[in-house]
């Protein structure tokens, strides 16, 4: 029975307390996208002047940014420059969606590593795909 509490005990330190002793710093990690509108995936978005959003798991750094075209003409016409809300973790590209129409961005890409923390470390890339809906 002893032996059995042991090995228990034993088991729970590995699996909690060891990972917990070992994580990075949250200022070491490259950031990663933590939500998208719309939603990546999305099949129903209204078309018209929409704001992209892009939120991050940390404060980005300003000015800096890499929306990528996913494939040949996969991306709708800007309006104005992308931008960064006041927490720094939102990225707003504002566009003219057109309906009917299947658009991708890569939220950095290889070769393309605008999106970096504060620290300088590239996001890791991400790809957002969503439709618009038909006329």
């Amino acid at each position: 029975m002893k032996v059995l509490v042991k090995t228990s005990i034993i088991a729970l330190l590995c699996r909690f307390l060891i990972p917990t002793l070992f994580a990075q710093d949250m200022d070491l990690t490259m950031p990663v996208v933590v939500k998208t509108v719309p939603e990546a995936g999305s099949k129903e978005v209204s078309p018209g002047l929409v704001e992209i959003r892009v939120s991050f798991s940390k404060p980005m750094m300003d000015q800096s940014w890499s929306w990528v075209a996913a494939w040949k003409d996969s991306t709708p016409e800007m309006e104005g420059k992308p931008r960064y809300e006041a927490d720094q973790r939102t990225c707003v590209l504002k566009v003219k969606l057109e309906p009917g129409r299947t658009y991708g961005y890569w939220i950095n890409a290889e070769g393309f590593h605008g999106f970096m923390d504060e620290q300088k470390h590239p996001a890791v890339p991400y790809l957002l795909v969503f439709r618009t809906k038909g006329e």
